[in-house]
C-alpha cells in the first residue's frame, strides 16, 4: 500500500530519537579535484591538475554520519590504525557530532583510506590503502567487550561490513545472539563473500549484484528476482530483505508477505557513493521511529533518491525526507505490489 501524505508527517517527525550503534569497516574517503586539459606524454592516461582535496566519512563511519543528520545518536565501533588517516577520521567525527570512544586503535593494521581522483564530476581513478585480515583474537574480544558495554542502551544495530576484516564470523554469530535476546533489530549491510553468515537478522540490505551473487542467480528478470529475494528469505532465515536495484528503484521481501516494489525516486545521478549507507542508515531510523518495514522501505528509497544526486558521500535530514516523499506522492511512483 502506498504511505499516505499524513503518515509521512507522522514518521519524519518521530525520526531522531534514537540511540543507534554502528559496527563495521570504518573508512576514510579522499577526493581530490581537478580538470583534464591533456593526455600525458608517458602514458595513453589523462593528467588530472588538482585544484582541490576533500575527507569524508567512508563505510560505517559514513553510516554513522546519516544516522546523525537523522537526529539519532550513533555509536560508531571500530578498528582504526594509529595513523594520519586516523587522526583526520578522529577529526571528521568531531566536526559531525559523533563520538569516537568506541573506535578501537590497532597498530597493526592501517586505517582504511579510499582516494577517488575526480575531474570535474567524472571519477578517473580511485586507489585505496587497507587491510583485509580478519581482526586478531584480542582486538576482536575489545571490539565485543564494547558492544557489551552498550547493549542495554540501544535501540538497533547496523552491521556495515565491507570485508576489511573487522565482521569475522565469530564476532557476527556473538553480536546476533545477543541481539535477539535482548529483541534489538539488526540491520546488515552485506559484503557478499560473507552472505551465509548472516542468519536470523532483521534485515539485510543488498544491491541486486551482491543479492544474485549470493545465492547463485544473475537478476535479470521479475522471475529471478522473486526466486533471489524469496529464496535468500528462506536460506538465511531473515525477517526481510530489502534489495536496491539502481534505476529500478528497491524491492522489499518480508515472512508471510507479498513482495513489495518501490520505484526509484532519484531524478538525476551523479555519484552512487555511499547511496547503500543512507539506505540503511534511513531504513533502520525509520523503523526506530515506529515504521512498518515497507514503510521504512519506501522512506530509505527517498533517502536513496537524495544522495545519489549529490558528489560524494552525501546524509539527508528528516526534512528532506519529507520533501522528497511529497513530491513523489504528487508524482504518483511511491510503491507498487
Amino acid at each position: 500500500m502506498p504511505i499516505k501524505a499524513e503518515r509521512i508527517a507522522e514518521l519524519t517527525d518521530k525520526i531522531g530519537n534514537a540511540k543507534i550503534l554502528i559496527l563495521g569497516d570504518i573508512m576514510l574517503d579522499e577526493y581530490l579535484f581537478g580538470q583534464v586539459n591533456r593526455i600525458s606524454p608517458e602514458a595513453p592516461v589523462p593528467v588530472v591538475e588538482v585544484t582541490s582535496d576533500r575527507f569524508l566519512l567512508g563505510g560505517a563511519a559514513n553510516v554513522a554520519a546519516n544516522i546523525r543528520k537523522l537526529g539519532d545518536k550513533p555509536l560508531l565501533l571500530g578498528v582504526v590504525g594509529l595513523d594520519e588517516a586516523s587522526v583526520k577520521l578522529t577529526h571528521l567525527l568531531k566536526s559531525k557530532q559523533i563520538s569516537s570512544d568506541y573506535l578501537i586503535n590497532d597498530d597493526s593494521r592501517q586505517t582504511t583510506l579510499k582516494t577517488r581522483v575526480m575531474a570535474g564530476n567524472q571519477q578517473i581513478v580511485r586507489y585505496d590503502r587497507e587491510n583485509c585480515y580478519e581482526l586478531n583474537n584480542d582486538t576482536e574480544k575489545k571490539v565485543f567487550a564494547k558492544f557489551e558495554s552498550v547493549i542495554n542502551e540501544i535501540s538497533a544495530v547496523i552491521i556495515s561490513d565491507y570485508g576489511k576484516g573487522v565482521i569475522s564470523l565469530s564476532l557476527l554469530e556473538k553480536v546476533i545472539a545477543m541481539c535477539r535476546d535482548k529483541n534489538i533489530f539488526v540491520a546488515v549491510d552485506p559484503k557478499e563473500t560473507h552472505f551465509h553468515n548472516y542468519k536470523n537478522v532483521s534485515v539485510i540490505t543488498p544491491n541486486h549484484h551482491e543479492a544474485g551473487f549470493a545465492y547463485g542467480q544473475r537478476i535479470t528478470s521479475e522471475k529471478e528476482l522473486l526466486e533471489v529475494g524469496n529464496g535468500l528469505l528462506e536460506k538465511l532465515q531473515a525477517q526481510s530483505i530489502l534489495i536496491t536495484r539502481g534505476p529500478d528503484g528497491m524491492s522489499l521481501f518480508r515472512e508471510n508477505s507479498e513482495p513489495t516494489h518501490i520505484p526509484t525516486f532519484a531524478k538525476k545521478v551523479f555519484d552512487v557513493t555511499g547511496a547503500g549507507d543512507t539506505v540503511i542508515a534511513t531504513f533502520v531510523s525509520s523503523v526506530c521511529a515506529g515504521a512498518e518495514l515497507s514503510e521504512a522501505a519506501i522512506i530509505a528509497n527517498a533517502g536513496a533518491g537524495i544522495t545519489v544526486g549529490e558528489v560524494g558521500t552525501a546524509s539527508v535530514t528528516p526534512e528532506l525526507l519529507k520533501q522528497e516523499l511529497y513530491r513523489n506522492i504528487k508524482d504518483g511512483n511511491l510503491v507498487k505490489n
